[in-house]
């Protein structure tokens, strides 16, 4: 269908007006659209984008098999980032930011944040941390306790959400994900968006653009991001595909192939 006569997915007024509730609490809202394979270079050239000017990134997620954490809203994450110290994250979604104790919220490394995409939206609570030392791949071979990649606040906030009885120990490694993250400030469009292509061991990629703002500069934002991109070419119509997602149902779905050989 000609991109002329398609129409962008829209949110109903009931999910606009809780939207609104979200962001008026949130740190930030964060735009996001992923871009169809198929029109994945054409994008990369539409926007001018330079591969080699890129951060080479490797992801980790850390769940039970069976994705016990993912099912509980519970995302527990660290990173390799070249040039850079590993990080972490532990991510409640969804949730709403007055609900969260006072403690949390105001503690240092919190970060409730909405992301934003073509019909749809979810807001979440993250956790971050940073490690003075790089240890993650030490933990990824085994030779290292996942528990000792979080912060003691990291740790408490992981415990009083996720499932009874399952420590961090206790979750499997699934990655890595190697993911390459560009950003870049177009001059017509006067802020900065990122890119970032996620390759998955099976050969899937997801190429996704976003851009951060203020909560109350989202709908503006969003509108003139939209016609920046769709000037330069950009299809805003193709299926949305989350990331964490994509990672998490592969990495469960090869170890249950391999758990059946």
């Amino acid at each position: 269908m000609p991109a002329a006569t398609r129409r962008a997915r829209r949110l109903t007024d009931a999910q606009l007006e809780e939207m609104l509730a979200l962001t008026s609490h949130a740190d930030s809202v964060e735009l996001k659209l992923t871009v169809p394979d198929t029109a994945a270079r054409s994008t990369v050239a539409g926007l001018g984008m330079d591969p080699l000017e890129a951060q080479i990134r490797q992801v980790f997620f850390f769940d039970t098999p069976d994705l016990r954490l993912n099912k509980r809203g519970v995302v527990v994450r660290a990173r390799r980032v070249q040039g850079r110290g590993d990080d972490t994250v532990v991510k409640l979604r969804p949730i709403v930011p007055d609900q969260l104790p006072p403690s949390v919220r105001k503690a240092r490394g919190m970060v409730v944040e909405v992301d934003a995409m073509p019909g749809g939206y979810v807001c979440s609570a993250s956790f971050k941390g940073a490690l003075e030392t790089p240890q993650v791949k030490q933990v990824a071979a085994g030779e290292r306790a996942v528990r000792k990649l979080f912060s003691k606040p990291q740790r408490a906030f992981y415990q009083e959400h996720a499932p009874e009885g399952l420590g961090l120990d206790d979750l499997t490694v699934l990655g890595p994900i190697t993911v390459f993250k560009l950003k870049f400030s177009p001059e017509e469009l006067r802020r900065r968006m990122v890119a970032e292509l996620w390759l998955y061991p099976d050969g899937e990629r997801i190429l996704e653009l976003s851009t951060k703002c203020a909560p109350n500069e989202g709908f503006q934002v969003a509108a003139e991001t939209l016609a920046y991109l769709a000037g330069r070419g950009v299809d805003l119509y193709g299926e949305q595909q989350t990331k964490t997602k994509t990672a998490l149902e592969y990495f469960s779905r090869s170890l249950k192939e391999a758990a059946a050989v």
